[in-house]
């Protein structure tokens, strides 16, 4: 796409041209024609954006007759129109259209490019519009969200979403600490910093012989105050990263910070607190607002492996003040994240042996979501390649267009910096000097898909080793001719050697690199190329840039540019979503699996059966005419064939080797892992060579939106009893046989259809008339499958354990929050989520049949509650009536004939109301004595992309609530981002 050249060169081709002094780029064609716009080649519509709240249903934001291509997704449009178009809306000066969008961003750079003499000719200047307009318009790639937020506007023109901080040992210091994280959290943007130069609290302050306070006493002043500015109203949480080194003093203090409060968490939600996520008492607890990690030098884990002890420094002289047993501390670590999720981890000596600029500063610490690593108080802009983009029709990989994108791409970013503004002088200033960019990717796992390989596949593995190194390369031999056109950043000279090493070390890792296809063979043999050529340049001319790459959450602009997958993440599930004009949704399988499968060499016929079946059951498994040994293309990172947990390390580490920065992901565990295995996945990440690492175990967190009111206890159960009075208490015991009370005849009933994460079903409850529930019937499932058989035996055990005098309040404690598939989105109103089948239905028999007071203190609440707990601060009643629960107040059911069924309990046929009756297709057949009804499926609701999306991948119990929208939002990166409305938890 471009070349350096020496003076212009734009006569040639018979075009205008202003000469200027010295060199220049010449940008050619590579996806535009000469004399017609970009915007003329495509097909403009007119859109109306609505978004309601979710809750209330009322009309939270409105612009109708925008404009955009016909071949963006409703999704993809939404997004941009609420989030980037700018203006007052309804006001005349909003924008309403996406070329108005690209015109403000793509001319703010072009001309900044020609008035800094990036360009060889203004003919030059003008490709580089031309060309740069139709990769954001068909969704090539795209910047990160400030630059749609903030260039050509009359705000501050930030273009960077990644700051690093820093903070000495002093109180001036650590108030400006709070102030300039307060200044970026304002901003929408995050910031991390390293507290390790502070004084441990286990050292002596020279002013006054007193002791020092330590770190973690300073993190609750910042914690509170992000805290504060993310409820005065931001739209997302403050995003922050606190580092402490391994060898600071107060680590033991560190690591545990964040489990300790997670144990208050606990205490008050079972005190009554309301400790859910956004509840009224969660800001009572401390460090909530910062993600928290440890870093740990090759001599530590060198000393956890060995199992030797390990030296904690003195922050004022480096002695060591204490001896800890390395291998206690490790576990430590593990056992905090197993509880909570944090510390992550960065690997301090690996960040630092590929560190560009070492005689200017030591990397200390990094942004929020851990991708951006180098120098204190400097930041990072950002831009991400649609992967998927540069698969061809016949299945391969468009090398040369990946490289011309990349190239030009570089150029853009670079530029930005000429007239980009910063929160503080001290991050302009090193930002101006060392000029870090962060280029990136997208849609990584359906490439991989749609080539017909496993995420967790050497081939995979190879195939992004390859196209990260391709990226790394080219934008580096971009760097190097830009360093000829306008200079080598100004630290360049003092960081000569150590920068040219760091390429060098690179270049090894590629050719390091063993491909298998034809594909990677490909890329990896024009990656070899770019290295070769830059470091040949950069030698003689030297570098424009300290650093170039990272791979980024890519949440928002992800949706922007409509990929299925964000930064290096694999495929989220294999059925979606998609969102439709004027509303509602529409299943999908995902469109890459007939790609794949065609890949793969099955036939029309095989796939269309394939694609069928992954419809209807979410996954692969026994699909018709599918090989076993393809399963593992089509894995996800949920449901039935979910990638293990070393499967998403060991492409981190594919990866790492030929990135600048580092990535942003966080592993996603099983509720079921151990603390060992948490520590065994840090362990082999510092094996592998990653730069930094973080885990999620399932359902770690007690703050989560279908937490129950009680809890498990840690540590000792209060009420057992103590030893002395179990010896006053011990008397003869006479155990009486349970009596089993049998409901009569006729008996009051109540039908109730459900959908719990597509998976539809009938509950038929009948109670005695005086006394409550009794009996339970479920039908699910075809009749005589094996499901249908085992949801009748659980409807027994379950039905005689009642009618034996079992309380429902205990079926309720034992089966709310038993989590399997299916689980998801449920068409109850008030039982809006469901981690499982069971955890539904004894939600809806609490609400149906328990006492307020009963199902409360479990934290089982109707929708109507809910409402009123938010308008008047209780979910309880002004007058509470709990004499008859409101499901009986329906009139009983015709007498049915009655007999001892299979199990020794009493089986019935309950005539459904008329309106069930009518939705219900009779298909009786008589087993015995036992019953058995089929059920046609209840009308489907239309519900938003983001709550449709998880009926299909399985509810993320844990994934914060849209502060923007209020739905359930799912992992990015180490991040959370909203599929309805784009707003994310970090870094855009």
């Amino acid at each position: 796409m471009t070349e350096t050249v020496n003076g212009p060169s734009g006569a040639a081709r018979g075009r205008k041209t202003t000469k200027r002094a010295g060199k220049g780029l010449t940008i050619n064609r590579v996806y535009t024609t000469e004399g017609v716009h970009p915007y003329d080649e495509v097909t403009w519509e007119r859109r109306d954006v609505v978004q309601t709240n979710w809750k209330t249903g009322a009309t939270v934001f409105e612009q109708r007759g925008v404009e955009f291509p016909d071949f963006w997704s409703v999704n993809a449009s939404t997004i941009v129109t609420t989030k980037y178009f700018r203006g007052a809306v309804g006001s005349d000066t909003r924008e309403q259209s996406l070329k108005q969008l690209l015109d403000r961003v793509v001319l703010t750079y072009a001309k900044a490019g020609k008035d800094n003499g990036y360009f060889a000719t203004d003919a030059d200047a003008e490709v580089f519009e031309h060309e740069l307009t139709y990769m954001l318009l068909h969704q090539v790639f795209s910047f990160n969200s400030p630059v749609w937020f903030n260039v050509g506007t009359s705000s501050p023109q930030q273009v960077s979403a990644c700051f690093i901080l820093a903070v000495d040992d002093s109180m001036d210091s650590i108030l400006n600490w709070y102030k300039e994280e307060g200044l970026i959290f304002k901003g929408g943007s995050g910031a991390g910093l390293n507290l390790s130069r502070i004084r441990s609290s286990k050292e002596l302050l020279h002013s006054s012989g007193g002791t020092a306070s330590g770190p973690v006493s300073f993190m609750r002043g910042a914690d509170a105050s992000a805290g504060t500015i993310k409820s005065g109203g931001a739209t997302r949480r403050a995003a922050k990263m606190v580092v402490l080194d391994v060898d600071h003093p107060d680590i033991e203090e560190f690591v545990q910070t964040k489990a300790r409060e997670e144990d208050k968490i606990r205490v008050l939600r079972d005190a009554g607190f309301d400790m859910d996520l956004g509840g009224h008492d969660i800001s009572s607890v401390q460090y909530q607002n910062a993600n928290n990690s440890v870093r740990v030098t090759d001599e530590f884990m060198r000393a956890v492996e060995e199992g030797s002890e390990f030296g904690l420094r003195a922050r004022t002289t480096g002695e060591v003040i204490e001896t800890i047993d390395a291998k206690k501390l490790f576990k430590d670590i593990a056992q905090a994240a197993w509880e909570c999720a944090d510390p992550g981890i960065q690997y301090d000596s690996t960040i630092n042996d590929w560190h560009t600029t070492p005689e200017t500063g030591r990397i200390t610490a990094s942004n929020p979501c851990s991708e951006y690593m180098h120098l204190d108080n400097s930041s990072c802009n950002l831009a991400s390649l649609n992967l998927l983009k540069f698969l061809q029709d016949d299945g391969s990989f468009d090398v040369d267009k990946f490289v011309k994108a990349t190239e030009l791409i570089i150029t853009a970013m670079d530029i930005s910096i000429t007239f980009a503004d910063f929160p503080t002088e001290a991050i302009g200033d090193t930002t101006r000097k060392f000029r870090q960019l962060g280029i990136g990717y997208a849609n990584l796992g359906a490439l991989l898909m749609a080539s017909g390989l496993a995420y967790d596949s050497d081939g995979g593995r190879a195939f992004a080793s390859a196209i990260t190194s391709l990226m790394t390369g080219t934008s580096y031999r971009r760097s190097a001719e830009l360093a000829g056109v306008v200079g080598p950043y100004e630290g360049y000279a003092q960081n000569a050697e150590p920068h040219a090493r760091v390429m060098r070390k690179h270049q090894a890792a590629n050719d390091a690199v063993r491909t298998m296809h034809a594909m990677d063979i490909a890329v990896h043999r024009e990656a070899t190329k770019q290295w070769a050529q830059g470091i040949e340049i950069g030698t003689k001319q030297g570098w424009r840039n300290a650093q170039a790459s990272v791979l980024a959450p890519t949440g928002t602009i992800g949706f922007m540019m409509d990929c299925d997958t964000t930064g290096i993440e694999p495929d989220f599930s294999l059925v979606k979503f998609k969102k439709l004009v004027g509303g509602g949704s529409m299943q999908i399988v995902n469109q890459t699996i007939p790609v794949a499968l065609k890949k793969l060499g099955y036939t029309n016929e095989t796939i269309e059966a394939i694609v069928e079946y992954i419809a209807e059951h979410g996954h692969v498994i026994d699909a018709p005419g599918l090989k076993t040994e393809h399963y593992e293309v089509f894995d996800c990172a949920m449901g039935e064939r979910s990638i293990k947990p070393m499967g998403h390390v060991r492409m981190m580490a594919a990866a790492q080797p030929f990135l600048s920065g580092a990535i942003s992901k966080t592993v996603n565990m099983p509720e079921t892992a151990t603390v060992e295995e948490i520590g065994d996945i840090y362990f082999q990440g510092w094996k592998l060579g990653l730069k930094a690492l973080a885990v999620y175990r399932d359902n770690c967190k007690v703050g989560q939106p279908l937490s129950s009111g009680k809890g498990e206890n840690k540590g000792k159960d209060s009420n057992a009893a103590k030893p002395a009075e179990v010896v006053e208490t011990v008397k003869t015991v006479v155990v009486e046989k349970p009596i089993r009370k049998r409901l009569p005849k006729t008996r009051p009933s109540l039908t109730t259809s459900f959908t719990v994460g597509g998976a539809e079903g009938y509950m038929t409850s009948g109670s005695y008339p005086d006394d409550g529930l009794g009996e339970v019937f479920l039908k699910l499932g075809k009749q005589g499958s094996t499901l249908a058989g085992v949801m009748d035996a659980f409807s027994i055990a379950v039905s005689i354990g009642l009618q034996y005098g079992v309380p429902l309040e205990t079926y309720v404690q034992k089966f709310t929050n038993l989590k399997f598939e299916p689980a998801g989105l449920t068409d109850d109103p008030d039982v809006r989520m469901a981690q499982s089948i069971m955890d539904y239905i004894f939600r809806r028999l609490a609400l149906d049949y328990l006492p307020f007071e009963v199902r409360s203190q479990m934290g089982i609440h109707s929708a109507d509650e809910r409402q009123r707990q938010l308008d008047t601060g209780s979910y309880a009643p002004v007058e509470e009536e709990v004499s008859e629960p409101e499901s009986l107040k329906t009139k009983p059911s015709e007498s049915v004939d009655q007999a001892e069924g299979r199990g020794g309990v009493e089986a019935k046929d309950a005539k459904p109301s008329a309106a069930a009756e009518a939705e219900i297709k009779r298909e009786t057949q008589v087993d015995g004595d036992m019953v058995a009804e089929s059920a046609r499926p209840a009308p489907k609701q239309a519900h938003t992309s983001a709550e449709l999306l998880q009926v299909i991948s399985g509810t993320e119990v844990d994934a914060p609530l849209c502060f923007t929208c209020g739905t359930k939002m799912r992992p990015a990166g180490s991040c959370h981002v909203c599929e309805g409305c784009g707003a994310t938890s970090g870094c855009s």
